[in-house]
Order: C-alpha cells, then structure tokens, then sequence
C-alpha cells in the first residue's frame, strides 16, 4: 500500500484556516492584531544593519513584483478569489482542495515613490480552494518588463480552476490597460508532461510561481509539476529543465539570474528547517544545488557584490507558521547571516534601483480586500 505524501498545498491550507479562526471571525481580522504577531525583527550583529518600513498598504495577497522603468514598484495580486463554482469538461482539483471557486478579482498594480497604490489591470483570472480548507488564493502570480513593455503570470485560471476560456498563461499588457495573451501555460503543461508529477498533489494546469526576463525573453517556474521553461515573445514555450527528473517532488518557486539560472525550492510541508535549497541551472538545463540549509524558499535575488538574498516564508518546524519568515543573506564564500525575521507569510522579493529590498507581505491570507501590504528592507 502506498503511504500519500503530505501536500504542501493542503498543510499550507490547513494552517491558515486554524489560524484565521482563532480570530472572532474572519472579517474582524484587523492590522493591529495581525501586527501583534508581526513583530520584526533585525539582526544585531555589527555586520547587519537595515531599516524595516511599510511601503505601501491596500494590496490583495500581493507576489511577485519588479520595478518598471518608470521608476514604479508593480506588484501582481493573486485577488479576492470568488464564489462562482468550479465545472467543466477538463479534470478539476482533487478534494480536499478542490474543487476551487472563482471570479476576475485578480489585478496587478503600481506604486509610486511616496508608496501610493493605483491599478494597472484589474478584472483577472482569481481562484481560490475548497472552503472546508480555508483559503489559499491565486491570480497574477509576477509580473516582469521586456523594455518599456509589462508582461504578467497568471496562476489562478484554467479549466482545473474553473475558467474553461481563460488559460494559466502570460499576458502582455497595452499602455491603455487592456492585455493579449501570449502563450497559453495551460495547454503546455497538458501536452508536456513532467517526468514525475506527484499525483497526490497535482495541478492540472499548474500553479506558474515567478518570472523573469533574460535577454529578452521570458523564463517562469512552475512548482506543482516541478520545471522551468521559457517563453519568447511570439509565444514560443521550450522546457529549460524539468526539475522533477532529477530532484523529483520539490517544489520549485523562485528563479533569478545571476550569469546561470539559480531556483529555490519550497519542498514539502511538514516544515523541516533547513531542507530546502537554491539550485543552479545552466542555460543548457544541467542542475547541481548550489546552496542548502534554508527553509521554505519563495523569494531570491542578487545584489551587485554577488550577494544572495533568500525570502523564506516560514521557518519553524511543522506547519507553516505566521510571523516567522526571514531573509537570509548568503555572501559569495557560502555564509549565511539573517538580517531580517518575523515576516507574515512573505510572497516575493525584488531588489529595487535604491539597493534596497522589496517585500510582498502577508502574500497569503484571507480574501479580506487590501490585506497585503508591501515592505522596504533598507540595506545600510
């Protein structure tokens, strides 16, 4: 008999339905009491010294974000999720998460200077997971610029999600606000399948993590199936590397570039601390881990003197724990040292043209409209 392996989507799940409802009710969740366990804190060692400040407020489980060339912070929001139901002719989500229910509450958007939101893009694909397990909400998984050009991950659509004409895929976004699709990331991951998809855990339409561009095309992570492919701007989509082959069920999110490839892994849920890793991937898809000993990865960037910073969601041991995520900073000879814990389930990371770091927080929570903020890691 075959012992299921724990999901990291369910346990994720699990955590955050127990924690909202320990609250009075959902709705009643307000920024104080969340800041009561959000207490940050900074690393005192004499080698470590950064400033931690809310940015920008009013965000709906914000991810991925990347500053445009106008000098703008744009921030992808997974939404509010919705009631409408999950139906159609394609395979859905197995219970207990599935089946998901949806709405276009997804959107993405930009913030200025001084910290003040407006919307790029609203109306987007937003899914969210069966009620029984609280909620985990997906939309625009990351946005990333080609030139002057936005361009966007959408990880909460799909028939598997309940939208039977709306596909996972990247969108290219007009200067009037309206999009064209450019490759559907739906039909690529039904026509290619990954070498070891874990079928206790599995997506059909994947759930697209991060994205960046790399000389002028476009290179996203998918973590349910495990691999990262690139898409060029006529919609071409080739497979880099299917991670699954070679390092099997470990959850791929985040991908920088730094003259290779390098992808963190969040693994699977329980938490161990220190089982997960950042692995280098060669343009020619060969893999080696790079570093371990970190824990639960969702973020990672490079600085200009070759330093690593490593966004991990939560650090305990066990389930996945509000108020525990951290930076890690990892220097070019392999030391580690945190400059920065108690974060509330942090989502992404982007190093901004300041040098300093930008934090999608409280990523996951409630579809309680403008939960999420933004923060700003000033790096003395």
């Amino acid at each position: 008999m075959k012992v299921k392996k724990i999901s990291t989507l369910i346990i994720l799940l699990l955590s955050l339905s127990i924690f909202y409802s320990c609250s009075d009710t959902t709705d009643t969740v307000t920024d104080t009491a969340l800041d009561n366990s959000l207490n940050l804190e900074k690393k005192r060692a004499t080698n470590v010294s950064v400033n931690v400040d809310t940015f920008a407020t009013g965000l709906n489980n914000p991810r991925g974000l990347k500053f445009g060339p106008d000098g703008y912070l744009y921030v992808a929001e997974g939404g509010l999720g919705g009631t409408n139901p999950s139906v159609g002719p394609c395979d859905q989500v197995i219970p207990p998460v599935g089946p998901y229910t949806w709405d276009f509450t997804a959107r993405i958007s930009k913030i200025d200077p001084a910290g003040v939101r407006s919307t790029v893009v609203d109306g987007l694909p937003s899914s969210q997971t069966s009620p029984a397990l609280g909620s985990l909400v997906s939309g625009v998984a990351d946005v990333a610029f080609i030139g002057n050009t936005l361009y966007a991950l959408i990880a909460g659509a799909g028939c598997s999600h309940g939208f039977v004409s709306d596909p996972n895929g990247i969108i290219r976004v007009n200067s009037d606000g309206s999009w064209n699709l450019i490759a559907n990331l739906s039909d690529w991951s039904l026509n290619h399948p990954v070498a070891q998809p874990e079928e206790d855990d599995f997506e059909p339409d994947g759930t697209w993590y991060s994205m960046i561009n790399v000389h002028g095309d476009l290179y996203a992570v998918e973590p349910n199936h495990g691999e990262l492919v690139r898409v060029k701007t006529n919609g071409h989509i080739s497979r880099v590397i299917d991670v699954s082959a070679t390092q099997g069920h470990i959850v791929p999110t985040a991908v920088a570039y730094h003259g290779n490839f390098y992808i963190s892994n969040l693994d699977e849920f329980p938490v161990v601390p220190g089982s997960s890793g950042i692995f280098k991937v060669t343009p020619s898809g060969r893999i080696q881990k790079r570093e371990g000993g970190v824990t639960a990865v969702l973020g990672l960037v490079f600085d200009n003197r070759d330093r690593m910073y490593v966004l991990e969601m939560t650090t305990v041991a066990g389930d996945p724990t509000p108020g525990t995520g951290k930076i890690i900073r990892i220097q070019p000879n392999g030391a580690k040292e945190e400059i920065v814990g108690g974060l509330f389930f942090p989502t992404g990371m982007t190093m901004g043209p300041d040098g300093n770091l930008y934090i999608s927080n409280k990523g996951f929570g409630p579809p309680i409209p403008g939960f999420g903020e933004i923060l700003k890691i000033t790096l003395n």
